[in-house]
Parts: C-alpha cells; sequence; structure tokens
C-alpha cells in the first residue's frame, strides 16, 4: 500500500495560486466553516492548523503588517533574522497548500445571524457566511510627533530591545520619554547597552519618582532634560538628538514608545467584551482566546500589545485546535439528536 504523502499534492504551483487568489479576491462557493481576519502570523498559523484539519477556511487580508517597517524578525526560533515579508510569504504558501484561500481585501462588518452562523461583509460590497470566527487584526503604532522618528522607524528608530536590541548592541541608545512607562524601557535597554541616555521630551523631571532615580543612577542612564526638537540623520544614519535648546547629543539608536492603537471596531460591533489595559482596550478571552461572543475568537496583537510573532502563531494555533473540537462536537451532537428525534 503506498504511503500518504505529509503535504496535499495541491501544493504544486501553490505561489501561482496564491497570488490568483489574492488578486482575484473571489469568495465564490462560501460559506466557510472558519473565516480568518487577518493574515498576519497569528491569522495563518490559525489557518495552517484549520486547513489540515479539512475545515473550509478563508483568510481575509488587509496587508497591513504591525511589524512591515522591520526588515527583520529576531527571537522565532528556526526563523531568527528573517524578513517579515519573506516569513508571511511562506505562511501563505503553507495554507495555501491546504486549500485555505486567502483573498486582499478588509472585513468591514460581521454579524451573527439567527442560526448563529456568521453573514461577513468585505469591502466591495462582496459578502460570506461562516460558523466561526477568528479576529487576527492586529494593532496599528501611533509614533511620537517628532521629526524624523516615522521616517527611521524599524530602522534605527525602536521600540522593542527584545526584538533588535542585539543587533544595536553596545551603541550609544537614546530613550525618548512619553510618560512613566519610559523609565522602564530606559531601564531594559541597558541591558543590551551601557551608554543609555533618557530625554525627558515632554516629561517633567518632578514626574519620576525618587525610586525611579535611583534605579536609574545604578543603571547607569543619563537623564536628560529637555524638549526634543528633531533626529539628527548623516548619510542615511541616525546621528543625534537635537534639543529644542539647539544642544545635539550624540546617538545611533533611538528607543521610542508607540502608542498601541487596536484594531477592535469588528469585534466591537460583534458585542465582544473589551478590557482597559494601559496599552489600549482589548478583548476579553479565555486561554483559547474565545471572546465574550459566541464562536469568535481572537488572537495575536488583537488582544494585546505585547504579542511578539511567536506569541501570535502561537495564539492563532490555540484558536484554531480550539474551534476544530468546537464545530466537531456541535456537528456530532446535532446527528445525536437528528438520530434520536
Amino acid at each position: 500500500m503506498a504511503e500518504k504523502s505529509g503535504r496535499p499534492k495541491n501544493t504544486e504551483n501553490t505561489t501561482e495560486s496564491t497570488e490568483s487568489t489574492e488578486r482575484n479576491g473571489s469568495v465564490a462557493g462560501a460559506p466557510y466553516d472558519v473565516v480568518v481576519v487577518g493574515g498576519g502570523a497569528a491569522g495563518l498559523s490559525a489557518a495552517l492548523v484549520l486547513g489540515r484539519s479539512r475545515l473550509r477556511t478563508l483568510v481575509v487580508d488587509a496587508g497591513e503588517p504591525r511589524n512591515a517597517p522591520s526588515t527583520h524578525m529576531q527571537g522565532y526560533l528556526s526563523r531568527d533574522g528573517m524578513s517579515p515579508a519573506a516569513f508571511l510569504a511562506a505562511g501563505r504558501e503553507e495554507v495555501a497548500g491546504y486549500g485555505v484561500e486567502l483573498v486582499r481585501g478588509r472585513v468591514t462588518d460581521a454579524t451573527r445571524d439567527d442560526d448563529a452562523d456568521f453573514t461577513v461583509l468585505l469591502d466591495g460590497g462582496r459578502t460570506t457566511r461562516a460558523r466561526r470566527l477568528i479576529v487576527a487584526t492586529g494593532l496599528k503604532d501611533e509614533l511620537p510627533d517628532v521629526p524624523g522618528v516615522a521616517e527611521r522607524f524599524g530602522r534605527d528608530v525602536l521600540h522593542c530591545p527584545f526584538c533588535h536590541g542585539w543587533e544595536v548592541r553596545d551603541e550609544p541608545f537614546g530613550v525618548l520619554a512619553a510618560g512613566a512607562v519610559s523609565v522602564h524601557q530606559a531601564l531594559m535597554v541597558s541591558r543590551w547597552s551601557k551608554d543609555v541616555a533618557l530625554f525627558l521630551h515632554t516629561v517633567a523631571e518632578d514626574e519620576l519618582s525618587d525610586q525611579d532615580l535611583r534605579r536609574l543612577a545604578a543603571a547607569g542612564v543619563d537623564v536628560v532634560p529637555g524638549e526634543v526638537a528633531e533626529l539628527v540623520v548623516e548619510d542615511d544614519r541616525l546621528r543625534g538628538i537635537r534639543l529644542a535648546d539647539g544642544s545635539v547629543h550624540a546617538r545611533s539608536v533611538l528607543y521610542v514608545g508607540p502608542r498601541p492603537v487596536p484594531r477592535t471596531g469588528l469585534l466591537e460591533r460583534l458585542g465582544a467584551e473589551l478590557a482597559e489595559t494601559p496599552f489600549g482596550a482589548y478583548p476579553v478571552v479565555d486561554r483559547t482566546g474565545l471572546t465574550s461572543v459566541p464562536g469568535v475568537w481572537a488572537a495575536g496583537n488583537a488582544i494585546g500589545f505585547a504579542e511578539q510573532v511567536v506569541h501570535a502563531a502561537s495564539g492563532g494555533y490555540r484558536a484554531a485546535a480550539a474551534i476544530v473540537g468546537d464545530l466537531l462536537m456541535t456537528d456530532l451532537d446535532a446527528a445525536v439528536t437528528a438520530a434520536t428525534s
């Protein structure tokens, strides 16, 4: 007896079929077992599990990954240093090989129907139906309004030392204060460099507690008062931080604390319960990502600010596995009821 292949036969020419599906934006043949809203690490990881579980799955991707400005991602075992674009391209190819459909677009609304399924509205007026939803819409980083920050973000303006600290280790760091959390950021990045300056910017010195100052001193972090006017860039490299008084402090790396804006609009319209955190309002979920709305799961940065790529992929996997079991038991119970009625 011939052995079965570990991958389905339709993996041939997968890249071509994926590109065609995304380009044409077809949702013909619906309804789906699951519609995944968002095609980042969380959404694609969920889609991989769902496709391998033989569930008809549609991924709707707006093409706006949070880590798009970065040229590489770190801390993902076996994928350390891979570019985010290459990572997502590989993921799309893999899920398409299991029959998952991918469309480029945006889910503008979803409603829960009387039969407990969902009607999903896409931009352009397209609609489809799904038995379950996974919302993996992520979040948007709003950067400080300082000239040069947005242009350099993901290069030598960074926000996460776990993501990029090793690559810039031992360089002179600056940290742009945006509130009390910036003290914590300055202390954290001192693990990667002993030359760290905390630029208070619009934060008053008296907003720092005695404990903050003691810890900063113990870590060797210089505290620089005064508003930051702009970044000094020469030969396409960050060279320094110019203050409003005209003084320039030589720095080659600047850490900032973006304001996270969760993309929770769809979850809110579905009636999901949200909980306020210091980093925005996120859906209340159980350990599998199930929200307060029956049949709706969430994963990735849609559930929290600190979800790295590896966490997002894991969350998508957990949500998908939970849905596989949920749909199986739902169908079996329906069959039992039909047989005994």
